[in-house]
């Protein structure tokens, strides 16, 4: 049988146009961007159109506010560390517990190796920022604000806009972590306050290893990686043109499929959550249903462990995944969840199903066809084993 994709917040299956429109850059226009001549050129004007089409994107006003990185996770580190370097005389950064590891870790190691405070805001039961604890915290200490758009492991949206004119009031740099966003949401950065914007090219049909930071004109900036004066002196280094104009025909694909494509995955979103909860007893659907990605859902099934359901699943032809990729081989329950005080018997039953524009109806049949036998199959007691007495052995 076919195989069943549904991690695509992990990864997103590579469009084949994007990699029809990559080809060209390692065998025809395979010049440096910064060389004067004809292949040089070519790349550049490369460069330059891909630029254009993550700018439309996401909105901005200038197609020189995109910085192309390696990554969602260099991006973030990016924004929070130029902003305590230009923030003079603040030292505090504003996070929430369900951030992304490439953003809660680098605040850790700031806060033990810099003296950096970090200001950690909670979520309620259902995944959503306390608006209350998040405003008591901003002051003129506060450098910068990093909150994602949406959660990488319920799909849970966070009001990013609202959250970035607050962040105004104090003067602070407001920066939002939005992989899981860009090319599921529509995103336009001109009606907003948002002074920085990390995306990564492999959540939207895109190669791996390239990505971007969109950074407002005006906003103060010091780069991370230092070296030559490409990406206007923001990103050292030669530009990864095959990446960069894999990304921007990905932007352009999502442009056209982002406002038709997204209520159809949630149409096969819902059929699936509501399946599973019909079939099986015991569920328990973790964050908010009414303000999520329309391709994510998170399900907790009582009495199973999710890295066992992930391993039938995956025999079984299905991919999933028990909730970030990048906190994988940890046997700690998720920091999300656990953020979002889930029930006991729930929390390391949790599973992630995430949804793309490659779904069909004929994948959550195929989910909802062996999850039942799959989540019994988990939850029979394993069959007691007869104690053997070893011989010679003689009790009083």
């Amino acid at each position: 049988m076919q195989p069943v994709y549904l991690d695509n917040n992990a990864t997103s299956r590579t469009d084949p146009a994007v990699v029809e429109a990559m080809l060209p850059c390692f065998t025809e226009c395979f010049g440096n961007p910064s060389s004067g001549y004809a292949f040089g050129s070519a790349a550049a004007a490369a460069v330059r159109s891909a630029r254009k089409r993550v700018q439309a994107l996401v909105g901005a006003a200038h197609d020189h506010e995109i910085v192309f990185t390696s990554g969602g996770t260099e991006s973030d580190n990016t924004a929070i560390l130029s902003a305590l370097n230009v923030m003079a005389g603040r030292d505090e950064v504003v996070v929430s517990a369900v951030e992304h590891p490439a953003v809660l870790t680098l605040c850790r190691h700031l806060e033990s190796d810099r003296g950096v405070k970090v200001r950690i805001i909670p979520v309620d039961g259902r995944g959503r920022l306390d608006v209350d604890a998040f405003q008591a915290v901003l002051s003129a200490r506060t450098a910068i604000v990093s909150l994602m758009w949406a959660n990488n492991e319920t799909g849970v949206i966070f009001p990013v806009a609202e959250l970035a004119e607050m962040t105004r009031t104090v003067g602070a740099l407001f920066h939002t972590d939005a992989v899981q966003a860009v090319g599921r949401l529509p995103v336009d950065l001109k009606e907003t306050g948002i002074d920085m914007l990390s995306l990564s090219a492999h959540k939207l049909h895109g190669p791996k290893g390239v990505g971007a930071l969109y950074v407002r004109r005006g906003t103060p900036f010091a780069p991370s990686i230092l070296g030559g004066r490409q990406e206007r002196a923001r990103r050292a280094g030669t530009e990864n043109v095959p990446g960069i104009v894999g990304l921007g025909k990905a932007a352009e694909c999502a442009m056209d499929t982002v406002s038709a494509e997204g209520p159809r995955i949630a149409r096969l979103r819902d059929r699936l959550e509501q399946g599973l909860q019909q079939r099986i007893d015991g569920t328990h659907v973790n964050g908010d249903t009414t303000a999520r990605l329309p391709n994510t859902c998170n399900i907790a099934f009582e009495g199973v462990e999710s890295d066992a359901l992930v391993a039938l699943l995956d025999r079984a032809g299905i991919a999933c995944s028990s909730g970030s990729a990048c906190t994988s081989g940890s046997t700690e329950p998720s920091h999300v969840l656990k953020a979002m005080a889930v029930p006991p018997q729930f929390l390391r039953g949790a599973v992630r199903f995430s949804l793309s524009r490659d779904t069909g109806e004929a994948d959550i049949a195929r989910v909802l066809a062996v999850m039942p036998e799959i989540v019994g199959r988990l939850r029979k007691p394993m069959p007691s084993q007869p104690f053997n007495q070893p011989s010679g052995l003689v009790h009083a």
